[in-house]
């Protein structure tokens, strides 16, 4: 059974409103210092010139390098798996991210060339006490009303990554962990059975 319809809608949304655009805003000069800030200006930039050289397996290739180095991947995989992480094994673990990222990438760049003309505006930072830095942002477009995402940012040793994306309030990795919960358990409770699944979305 393929995941749900409704959810793959609205990580289409999200991807398209998180990444994609064919103008950025400047960031106003009170957050043109700010590292998180920077990330996610930097990001958005990147996908910016990407959609506009690159189409195909090209694109595909270079969004998915966005996703491994912009993105806390192996964090977000894990946290979206939720429970049945603990009951993966590594081989599955391994898998499963890089399923996850190739899925994604695949989709991301499909959806892409379908958007243009938005700006993604910033407009405030807040550090939280754990660690994380939250980027408030709208994303303008050309005609409806602007899309709020907040950018989780975090520091890891690679240095920082983009750990979650809250399309209007609705978090990304926690729907996607709803929706994977929902495949495994209709699917005999079996990890191994969503990770097919997702390496043959990538493979289509």
């Amino acid at each position: 059974m393929p995941l749900r319809p409704s959810r793959r809608h609205l990580f289409r949304l999200a991807a398209a409103s998180t990444l994609a655009g064919s103008t950025l805003a400047a960031a106003s000069p009170a957050f043109a210092a700010d590292p998180a800030s920077d990330l996610i200006s930097a990001t958005a930039q990147q996908v910016i010139d990407i959609i506009k050289t690159q189409t195909g397996a090209a694109r595909q290739s270079a969004i998915a390098q966005v996703l491994a180095t912009r993105f806390d991947l192996p964090y977000m995989a894990q946290v979206a798996l939720g429970t049945h992480w603990a009951k993966a094994t590594p081989e599955q673990q391994a898998r499963f991210v890089k399923a996850t990222e190739s899925a994604e990438a695949k989709a991301y760049s499909e959806r892409f060339g379908q958007y243009g003309g938005q700006t993604l505006q910033i407009t405030k930072t807040t550090s939280r006490p754990n660690g994380v830095t939250v980027v408030d942002s709208r994303l303008n477009q050309t005609s409806g009303q602007p899309i709020k995402l907040e950018w989780e940012v975090r520091q890891v040793p690679a240095g920082l990554r983009i750990t979650d994306v809250k399309v209007e309030g609705v978090s990304m990795v926690m729907t996607r962990r709803s929706d994977f919960n929902s495949y495994i358990q209709q699917n005999g409770g079996k990890v191994q059975a969503l990770i097919d699944e997702l390496e043959a979305r990538a493979g289509r």
